[in-house]
């Protein structure tokens, strides 16, 4: 039985759509239980995953926290690596970091926790959070296309996989000319996007 505050019509005005959600989100009366079921898809989802370097972020705004399934498969691993991203101030891109339990942190010029002092990486999987995601992998972000831009400069482009709790979803989310589709999206439900096959 879920738990959850009434859901509204989401608005059409993706400024308006992203506070909506985002109130939403961190309304969410089942959001542990939910967050317990997505760190259950994660991990094995990446049980088949070939990629031994993935790129993550850090929770805010009641975003799922992917780093505890990221730990885990690291540690079942050796040579894999997970970063946390941080913010080129001239190219608003991301560049990713080497994070691991208890290494130094530092908080970036958005005052989100970054890795201090630890190597750079090019990861060849992108963990994403969503605000929101509609079909076919469009995500919903924050609107600083901090994402998009690094997507754009990244080569080889590494997989990119939404996080998102399935409350987030807009079946009539568009895309417009600068996003880029994820290649895959996990929910507390399961898989609800996989443009690999």
């Amino acid at each position: 039985m879920s738990l959850d505050l009434p859901s509204f019509e989401p608005s059409r005005d993706k400024k308006a759509l992203r506070r909506q959600l985002l109130a939403e989100r961190q309304s969410l009366l089942d959001r542990h239980q939910r967050a317990v079921q997505l760190q259950e898809v994660l991990r094995v989802w990446l049980v088949a995953r070939p990629e031994r370097t993935i790129g993550a972020y850090w929770p805010i705004k009641g975003e799922f926290d992917a780093l505890p399934a990221l730990y885990r498969w690291s540690e079942a691993h050796a040579h894999h690596r997970i970063g946390l991203p941080v913010v080129d101030r001239e190219t608003k891109e991301l560049r990713f970091h080497v994070w691991y339990p208890g290494c130094p942190m530092e908080e970036d010029a958005y005052g989100i926790p970054k890795p201090k002092d630890t190597a750079a990486f090019a990861p060849q999987m992108l963990l994403v959070p969503c605000v929101g995601y509609g079909p076919r992998g469009l995500r919903l972000g924050y609107g600083g296309g901090f994402y998009d831009r690094t997507l754009a400069h990244l080569s080889p482009r590494p997989v990119t996989v939404g996080l998102a709790y399935s409350h987030g979803f807009v079946p009539w989310l568009e895309a417009e000319a600068h996003d880029v589709p994820l290649d895959a999206i996990l929910t507390d439900e399961g898989l609800a996007w996989d443009g690999t096959k």
